[in-house]
């Protein structure tokens, strides 16, 4: 064609080019086709109109039965549709293949197809073969798109070197199975072996071997390409040197294809057969197909387990060990990093011993704190956070401060360690200075929840202490502390709100979750704490989602601290109930919202009480007695409730000390009057009760005797 000339038309183009040109809607049923389409289809080489019945007799009905789900995912993927078609004489031979290209619409008022395409003859099969199965079939083709999918979908689920391996290993390709797989790796300038499948025990040593060897793994890992090798023939003659190491396997077809991902080569995999294997071009594209997937399969579980390593060594080198037997206590503690990334985040706990090796109350064991606390994120910047703020803590604890001034100085050091406004990040934090001669807990808390005790008789609760703000919010921020005495045979625990609130959990059902397993428990102390994570991150904590939509995991850190005693509670076969149970509770006069708290802490205690009357009366009586201190003294209410067991039945003692001298006398208030009928209710709901003075000050106190039935006649 000179410059300048017109183009030819599109007609004498196609035609030229031996294609033809077709047209099918599928509301009216008619295919016209051009003089080429109709000579491809095995019609008169014109122009023709044609019914779907006259096209489909033309047609293989496996293929003709396939075009519509083509067409079907082209209008869906906005793609063009692409098939070959097998062309049927009527003998029921293979006169030639077609491969049909078109792009497909839909129409949505007449609910039907319509298809503009292109018809092109392919060299294979030969005319005149059999009509039966063949490389170019419909069913082969769908055998080998359910196979790809199969194994991309394993592959994908794989999660560690080992389980890619087996998924290699087991993977039944549709007509050419291999029954010997191996997986090359390299190791600086030397090519190892991953692993392998269908080989005899001891067959990967040879295969450790320099890179520039004269070997088809080794020069598909320096190329980049494939190697085919279709023969023994084949192999011996390109490879005479490595061929004796293939030789005595017996097999007659390998092909060693190259693990690329990320651009990079990084092995090779080799599939062998026991048979000869031609390897077409339909065959190739299948082996590299899952050539690729496996190598990508093989990068994410390096990947995962290079950030399992990672997250171990950090695990190991932040959490702290538990170090020798405290006289007198056990201490367990767990981890479980379940929230982030690298499933390492800002949780931590620490065991510190105090300076000073005596008691401040006793001469018994030196003294010791627990920590336990949790940086905001789940991030590797959460972690490093809370590595240091746990050597800082470290640091104030050993200079000997008392558990107020830790915190705060905590608080103070996190605060000026953000180099960015906008990162600065907060750590909740609970620090208990403990004696373990008498059993006395210091607590100071920064926005942490509450500890819990569990009793002897495997009865809990929540023992609400002060607290202050966050770590790192406030450097200016106090932290109070309250004292808790641990009794013998109980145990106080601690720990993070990933126990508590994972799996839409708030603070109040989680602790409901906890409180069963805790009062249900039998077993030792590691026992228990297994059971507390298996409740809320194992299999059964599937059946025991919160009321809260969202079902965020979050890192879990837990510590128990177990005094030891006659009926610790703690033991395997531990099953006779303790003798008394007991809370002590201080209300100040700047706090009068710990009466509420007093009042919940009593029917805690009185949680397996037979008689509602009777925890009715005695959270009445105590109400009263509390309010009593609060408004005509000047001094602090402490709360002393015990349930005590003499045999012929239970008994609780409730018991208000004050420091005011004051004793109180029964009144007769008048119908009007306001006040004076507290010791009016003692002397008629309480079995027995009493005023006595305590050198200075005095405590008020009532029993009530446990009735068995409900009614009172008991």
């Amino acid at each position: 064609m000179r410059t300048g000339e017109p183009l030819p038309a599109l007609g004498d183009v196609l035609a030229a080019l031996g294609t033809g040109v077709w047209h099918w809607d599928t509301a009216s049923g008619l295919v016209a086709v051009d003089a080429v389409a109709a000579r491809l289809l095995g019609l008169p080489s014109e122009e023709a109109t044609l019914t779907e019945a006259q096209v489909r007799a033309r047609l293989h009905p496996v293929d003709w039965n396939e075009i519509t789900g083509i067409v079907q995912l082209a209008v869906a993927e906005g793609t063009l549709a692409e098939v070959r078609i097998r062309i049927m004489d009527d003998q029921n031979q293979v006169v030639r293949v077609v491969r049909s290209r078109s792009k497909p619409s839909f129409d949505t008022e007449r609910k039907s197809y319509v298809l503009t395409g292109t018809l092109q003859e392919v060299t294979e099969p030969a005319p005149g073969t059999s009509a039966a199965r063949s490389a170019v079939t419909g069913d082969w083709r769908r055998s080998r798109e359910a196979f790809l999918l199969d194994a991309g979908r394993a592959l994908a689920e794989a999660r560690s070197t080992q389980e890619v391996l087996r998924v290699a290993a087991n993977l039944s390709m549709p007509g050419f199975t291999p029954d010997g797989l191996a997986v090359f790796g390299v190791e600086g300038d030397r090519l190892t072996i991953i692993g392998h499948h269908g080989h005899e025990p001891g067959a990967d040593s040879p295969f450790y071997m320099p890179l520039d060897t004269d070997y088809p793994a080794a020069e598909v890992v320096r190329t980049g390409r494939a190697v085919y090798l279709s023969s023994p023939e084949q192999y011996r003659s390109r490879y005479p040197l490595t061929w004796p190491l293939a030789q005595r396997f017996g097999r007659q077809s390998w092909a060693f294809l190259p693990l690329t991902a990320s651009g990079r080569t990084m092995g090779a995999w080799l599939a062998a057969f026991t048979y000869p294997v031609a390897f077409t071009p339909d065959e190739r594209s299948v082996l590299t197909t899952v050539a690729r997937m496996l190598a990508q399969a093989l990068s994410r579980a390096g990947t995962a387990e290079s950030e399992k390593a990672l997250t171990e060594g950090l695990q190991r080198s932040m959490m702290p060990k538990l170090g020798p037997g405290i006289p007198g206590m056990d201490v367990t503690a767990r981890y479980v990093p379940t929230g982030g990334g690298l499933q390492v985040g800002g949780d931590w706990y620490d065991v510190i011993p105090l300076p000073g090796g005596a008691s401040r109350t006793t001469s018994g064991g030196g003294r010791f704190a627990l920590v336990i606390g949790d940086v905001q994120g789940h991030d590797v910047r959460a972690a490093g956070l809370m590595g240091q703020l746990r050597i800082a803590l470290r640091a104030y604890a050993s200079e000997g401060h008392r558990p107020d001034a830790v915190l705060a100085r905590a608080s103070r050091f996190l605060h000026g360690i953000g180099e960015d406004p906008t990162e600065m990040r907060f750590a909740t934090c609970l620090y208990a200075e403990v004696d373990p001669g008498a059993g006395v807990l210091e607590v100071a808390r920064a926005g942490h929840p509450d500890p819990v005790i569990r009793m002897a008789d495997a009865t809990v609760l929540t023992r609400p202490t002060a607290g202050g703000l966050p770590l790192g919010i406030d450097p200016d921020a106090d932290y109070p502390t309250t004292r808790l005495v641990l009794e013998p045979g109980e145990t106080l625990l601690i720990c993070t709100d990933g126990l508590i609130e994972t799996g839409g959990h708030d603070l109040d059902t989680g602790w409901q979750r906890l409180r069963e397993i805790l009062e249900q428990h039998r077993g030792t102390q590691e026992e228990l704490a297994d059971a507390l994570v298996q409740a809320v991150h194992g299999p059964s904590s599937h059946h025991t989602t919160g009321p809260l939509a969202d079902r965020r995991e979050d890192d879990i850190a837990l510590l128990l601290l177990t005094r030891q005693g006659d009926a610790c509670g703690c033991g395997a076969d531990e099953t006779v109930p303790p003798p008394v149970r007991r809370t002590v509770l201080t209300v100040a006069q700047a706090e009068p919202e710990r009466v509420g708290i007093a009042r919940q802490q009593l029917r805690e205690l009185l949680h397996d009480w037979p008689s509602d009357d009777q925890v009715d009366s005695a959270v009445l009586l105590l109400s009263e007695m509390l309010t009593n201190v609060l408004v005509h003294t000047d001094a602090d209410a402490l709360l002393l409730a015990e349930i005590t067991d003499g045999g012929d039945g239970r008994r609780i003692r409730v018991e208000v000390t004050d420091t005011a001298d004051d004793l109180p006398h029964p009144r007769r208030p008048g119908e009007l009057a306001s006040s004076g009928r507290g010791l009016l209710l003692i002397e008629l709901l309480a079995h027995s009760w009493g005023v006595a003075p305590r050198g200075r000050g005095k405590s008020i106190w009532f029993e009530l005797y446990e009735r068995k039935d409900a009614d009172g006649s008991g």
